[in-house]
């Protein structure tokens, strides 16, 4: 009979606990998202409006 004291005894405990397990893995997810979002935004480079687009710019992966 120790084990339904025991849990009754901890069940609040165990909640708390598994909340702020929860709550720190979608702060790490979150944190990871924006990490992600910033790279993608400096690496987006735009082609310059008054220059035209010659084939050299669309197939040489090393040119920037």
């Amino acid at each position: 009979m120790g084990i339904h004291y025991d849990y009754k005894s901890t069940r609040g405990e165990k909640a708390m606990k598994k909340e702020a397990k929860r709550k720190a893995r979608i702060e790490e997810r979150r944190a990871r998202k924006t990490s992600q979002t910033k790279i993608q935004e400096t690496e987006k480079k735009m082609h310059d409006i008054d220059k035209p687009i010659t084939l050299e710019d669309l197939t040489n992966p090393d040119k920037e």
